[in-house]
């Protein structure tokens, strides 16, 4: 003959009632309370973007080509970065030497070109747009080249850097 006491009917009770609450909470949670239980899963943020446009590869192949398409000069320095990323480098150039620095952003938006000291080349904007910008350096002390993407810019920069 088994016996309960009323101190385990009431537990075996409340296992019962939290088991069937946990239940509902696990299959309602993901689709609002069960208002919309037949809708497919929303894509993650930003993955639509990403499939609209074209892949970092392809945009830096397309950069890079813009470049290629361009002669002269001995190859000092060359790369290709995100535009969010920008170029930033310190060439090492011989003093009263000339170079020409050719960049090209493909993509959206726009990049800004400067130099340290300011006096080694001239600001310029960058359009994402395949266009290439060209800069007449003259080696003197140490040179940094900054680009950086505005605001909202995306795509790929590419750079070279030609002894002339």
């Amino acid at each position: 003959m088994t016996h309960s006491s009323p101190r385990t009917a009431w537990f075996a009770g409340s296992v019962v009632l939290v088991s069937a609450f946990l239940i509902t909470a696990c299959t309602t949670s993901g689709n609002d309370g069960g208002k919309d239980a037949h809708a497919s899963p929303s894509p993650p943020p930003g993955s639509t973007r990403a499939a609209a446009e074209p892949s970092e590869r392809k945009l830096t192949e397309q950069a890079q080509a813009a470049l290629t398409a361009i002669h002269g000069g001995t190859l000092v320095e060359a790369g290709a970065e995100r535009v969010g990323d920008g170029v930033h480098t310190e060439p090492a150039l011989s003093k009263g030497k000339s170079y020409r620095l050719n960049l090209v952003c493909v993509g959206s938006g726009s990049a800004r070109l400067e130099f340290v000291p300011a006096s080694a080349g001239t600001e310029a904007t960058v359009p994402c747009d395949d266009s290439v910008v060209q800069q007449r350096i003259i080696g003197d002390k140490a040179v940094r080249i900054n680009v950086d993407g505005a605001e909202g810019s995306t795509g790929v920069i590419a750079w070279r850097l030609d002894a002339m």
